[in-house]
């Protein structure tokens, strides 16, 4: 399914933003640059956006525009911002971000790790979703953190998309680095798509959020 677009006309018109707003916050790196989307129409070349992602984006930079400079939020939504977070096994189940049920089946990949990357918790948070939604099995879930694991520092910080399919009862892993059509025959059940930035966004809100709590 394609993602709907938002027109910029549009897109000023709903939020109440200026243009020089939008395009302040595309210098300051608020706004990613692939998000700005030029097509052409009937009366020319016009600016589309992701419409989710961008009334997301907007809505939070103006909940917090007020409290943070625009450069604090620059860092905020940076993909590069999630290298400083590291996160202990304590820490993960205190705030809620997985249960222990998720951390035993990594225990059973990699029994060795003290603490935990961004990378690994990513890994953990979108196994963590899986397993609640009786999605995926025991074994399955450890051939899925080996992908996580080895490939999605390639692309988190892209748009990304991870698709979790089965053909005749066999699993498979996809990692798409960019967001494009993918097509599979008729014997390929999708059991589960699920876009990266937008789990990126919610993992890194929720550590937010408990920083905040415990400062």
């Amino acid at each position: 399914m394609e993602e709907e677009l938002i027109a910029k006309k549009d897109l000023l018109e709903m939020t109440g933003i200026s243009y020089g707003q939008l395009y302040r916050w595309k210098r300051k790196q608020l706004i990613p640059e692939d998000w700005f989307i030029r097509k052409s129409t009937f009366t020319g070349q016009e600016t589309f956006f992701p419409k989710e992602k961008m009334l997301k984006r907007v809505q939070m930079i103006s909940e917090l525009k007020d409290t943070l400079s625009l450069d604090e939020l620059a860092e905020r939504v940076s993909p590069q911002s999630v290298n400083k977070i590291v996160l202990s096994e304590q820490e993960l189940i205190s705030r809620n971000i997985v249960s222990q049920t998720t951390l035993r089946v990594y225990r059973a990949i990699d029994p060795s790790l003290k603490t935990f990357p961004f990378d690994d918790v990513l890994a953990l948070f979108l196994l963590e979703r899986l397993l609640k939604n009786g999605q995926i099995t025991i074994e399955e879930a450890k051939e899925l953190l080996n992908t996580l694991k080895t490939y999605s520092h390639k692309v988190y910080d892209k748009s990304s998309s991870l698709y979790f399919v089965r053909k005749m009862g066999v699993p498979m892993f996809l990692l798409v680095a960019q967001e494009v059509a993918v097509y599979f025959d008729d014997g390929v059940n999708v059991i589960e798509k699920i876009q990266l930035p937008s789990c990126i966004e919610a993992l890194k809100a929720t550590i937010g959020e408990n920083n905040q709590t415990n400062s």
